[in-house]
């Protein structure tokens, strides 16, 4: 039987491959801001390390320089991501406790999401002015995004370590999970959540690391919850047993924890406690990594290698398979309101992902694209290779942003 097919059709021959959409990678530090080249990555340099994993949209975040807090920068990085993006891409509105009123007059079709820290990191945007803070939960007429860590405890625990590391061998990044710990991850997230209910607010807890925090979450469908989490493939994939080894290489903010934490992570992701997996890609310069605990950045550059971290684990297991894309493709689409992805489906965009199996593919430096140059992961061998990505139809066409629902 012959199949009747246009004159500009192309065949490709895909047995024994897998195909599924295009991951959305809702949370990415790409940081370009416009007004200067960061020498950890630039958006030319880290969509392409993107798409080169499979990632066909991402949304950045606001911690760029210039900050994402007003509509003149908004703009000034779309027209960066048009000129310099493989990838498809949009961006969060960042809150401080100065711009509230004006983030929230911003029309809610035009953004992603409002990125809000409440806990310190690269970038300091830390919001921690109660009322401020009432008044973006009260009056958001879009999702808030929350990177969520008591800033108290932290400074605390900072101070008693650097009080008891002084004069001693001791300080190392396996303090990173005692500094920012399951208090202080447990602490902020209750307390956004508590405001989120209170105010009922659309709220998505960034980056979650505890198993603690899991109990502050439920499990109903994503289109019937208005308290949705985060998890990224680091947090999947490392404990703490991995600092001996690589150090500040694994130091992100939140901490990578215990093995317990990570197991815990896993079963909520299989439970839909967990609705989404996105990276927190964050390049830092290998010589600002290499810098004593205290000084070195956080940050680790995953988003070459993240649908194989969940394929390394997925790809005999129909089940985990089909969480996976779930939990990377359909679920950050429902949940950010991507108009046309996340899916294949008749009418959608063909963000498209074909992925050969059972077969390795070693982590090298010189396979790397991010342009900071270093991995956590190299040397590993995954069992699965990214054959062939397509970004609206085409193998090496133009990229475009993404349009959001109300």
């Amino acid at each position: 039987m012959s199949i009747e097919q246009d004159s500009d059709v192309r065949i490709l021959d895909s047995e024994g491959l897998i195909l599924m959409p295009g991951i959305i990678d809702t949370h990415v530090h790409f940081r370009d801001g416009g007004m200067s080249e960061n020498p950890a990555g630039t958006f030319y340099s880290e969509s392409r390390a993107a798409r080169a994993g499979g990632v066909t949209s991402v949304i950045d975040m606001p911690n760029t320089n210039p900050l994402t807090t007003t509509v003149e920068a908004l703009r000034q990085k779309e027209a960066l991501a048009a000129r310099d993006s493989a990838v498809n891409y949009g961006f969060m509105l960042g809150a401080t406790n100065d711009n509230i009123d004006s983030i929230i007059a911003v029309e809610p079709t035009s953004y992603a999401a409002i990125k809000l820290f409440l806990g310190s990191s690269t970038g300091n945007m830390l919001v921690n002015d109660s009322t401020q803070l009432d008044h973006l939960f009260r009056d958001a007429r879009k999702l808030i995004v929350a990177h969520c860590e008591e800033e108290a405890v932290i400074q605390a625990n900072m101070l008693n370590m650097k009080r008891e590391c002084q004069g001693t061998d001791r300080e190392t990044a396996a303090l990173h999970p005692q500094i920012r710990n399951t208090e202080a991850c447990f602490l902020s997230s209750y307390k956004a959540i508590e405001r989120a209910r209170r105010f009922g607010t659309r709220l998505h807890i960034a980056h979650i690391s505890t198993a603690t925090e899991l109990s502050l979450l439920s499990n109903f469908d994503i289109t019937q919850k208005h308290i949705t989490a985060e998890v990224t493939p680091n947090h999947l994939w490392f404990d703490d047993r991995d600092y001996q080894q690589l150090g500040n290489l694994i130091k992100c903010n939140p901490a990578i924890k215990s093995n317990d934490d990570r197991l815990a992570l896993w079963a909520a992701l299989e439970d839909d406690l967990i609705d989404t997996i996105a990276t927190d890609h964050a390049p830092h310069t290998i010589q600002a990594k290499q810098k004593p605990y205290f000084d070195a950045p956080s940050g680790i550059p995953s988003i070459q290698h993240s649908l194989q971290m969940m394929m390394e684990v997925a790809i005999d297991n129909d089940e985990l398979l089909t969480m996976t894309v779930k939990k990377m493709c359909h679920n950050p689409a429902i949940l950010f309101g991507i108009n046309g992805r996340g899916f294949i489906r008749k009418g959608y965009k063909a963000d498209l992902v074909l992925i050969r199996p059972h077969v390795e593919e070693t982590v090298t430096k010189e396979s790397l694209l991010s342009k900071c140059g270093w991995s956590p992961l190299e040397g590993q061998t995954f069992h699965t290779r990214i054959e062939k990505v397509f970004v609206n139809g085409q193998e090496d066409g133009p990229a475009e942003p993404l349009t959001f629902c109300k």
